[in-house]
């Protein structure tokens, strides 16, 4: 009898310590490497849609910057409490300007500015907002990217609110995992000047 107590408490015991070994790999995974989301709107389709499942690459952008047509997730500007998913559009120092809805990029490499050719399809872009509009340009600061949704008609992004801080990026999209017959790696936009 008491041999079958020690061997009941042993098989518990080896639940316990399995059980805290597992929620202590997600603790880490989750803090530090990759983070579910949900997408939520309509403001990246035709990429993204809503209701699709993301994991969030958490540790990429600790060892190097967000790059030109990265897909990433930061908490919202204006209400922390929520992650917003966009596309980096302009990178710190750079300036954006929209003129004829079209993007234009002034940087080092482009002193009279070069218009950004997005291979992605996106409607004509609405440029109304109190950070960006037609014609108007802004200068991006250190450590702060200008974001833009894909449905440029149906998103809250960098023209209403001004540039993202670095502080404010959860990571960058890794992976779709919902729907199933939408699985895909999410790789990066590269642009055409």
């Amino acid at each position: 009898m008491e041999e079958q107590k020690n061997s009941l408490f042993s098989y518990i015991g080896d639940i316990v310590e399995t059980i805290v070994v597992a929620a202590a790999i997600f603790v880490v995974v989750y803090l530090f490497l990759l983070q579910p989301h949900q997408v939520r709107g309509g403001s990246m389709e035709p990429n993204f849609f809503d209701k699709e499942y993301i994991l969030t690459d958490k540790l990429t952008y600790r060892f190097s910057k967000p790059k030109r047509g990265d897909v990433i997730i930061f908490r919202a500007p204006k209400n922390a409490d929520y992650d917003f998913i966009k596309r980096v559009i302009a990178l710190p120092s750079e300036k954006i300007k929209i003129e004829d809805g079209k993007i234009i990029i002034t940087n080092k490499d482009y002193p009279n500015g070069e218009r950004l050719f997005e291979p992605y399809n996106v409607e004509g872009i609405t440029t109304g907002g109190s950070s960006l509009s037609e014609g108007s340009e802004i200068t991006v600061g250190d450590d702060q990217y200008f974001v833009l949704g894909d449905n440029r008609n149906h998103s809250s992004d960098s023209r209403e609110w001004g540039p993202v801080p670095k502080s404010n990026i959860v990571g960058k999209t890794w992976l779709r995992y919902w729907p199933l017959n939408r699985i895909d790696f999410i790789k990066g936009t590269k642009y055409l000047f």
